[in-house]
């Protein structure tokens, strides 16, 4: 818990002190096990962000319910700027491969995978909400970050999720 904490902090840190907002992103990625995420142009990482995922993040997102983020190659297809959290970003789960997984497994892949900021209403818990997996496997910032990201990131842009 303490580490999350320093995590947190670090990561607001660094984004008070590194690139120019104005910056463009050509690639998003995540590392789940570390709780992760960083923002790429040409290569080099823009920005870093401490993450919350799903209550139930190991493994590859396999059928509605879960809890699980998915893991793979997807993109930021649309933005949505009235979303019940602060803004979200939509990941373009579920994909051919995982409808065909579940369809295999004769369940239901979800939807609806999402970055996104704290629920609307609840920014100033941000900092405690942050240290715990919370969501039903979208990927969760605190509000400052969202926003941040919110400038940085078009739809079309790719995500890369590892495990």
């Amino acid at each position: 818990m303490a580490l999350r904490i320093l995590l947190v902090i670090a990561a607001w840190l660094a984004a008070l002190c590194s690139a120019n907002a104005a910056d463009k992103v050509d690639l998003v990625r995540v590392d789940k096990s570390d709780r992760r995420m960083e923002l790429l142009a040409e290569g080099q990482v823009l920005r870093s962000y401490v993450i919350a995922l799903g209550g139930s993040p190991v493994g590859h997102k396999q059928q509605q319910g879960d809890e699980r983020t998915p893991e793979g190659r997807y993109v930021l297809d649309w933005r949505n700027a009235d979303s019940c959290c602060m803004r979200s970003l939509h990941i373009s789960y579920p994909n051919e491969a995982d409808k065909a997984a579940a369809s295999r497994l004769g369940v239901d892949p979800g939807g609806m995978i999402m970055i996104h900021g704290q629920v609307n209403g609840f920014g100033w818990w941000g900092w405690l909400i942050q240290l715990f997996d919370w969501t039903n496997g979208c990927i969760a910032l605190n509000d400052t970050d969202m926003l941040e990201i919110w400038g940085m990131v078009d739809a079309g842009t790719p995500i890369e999720i590892a495990p």
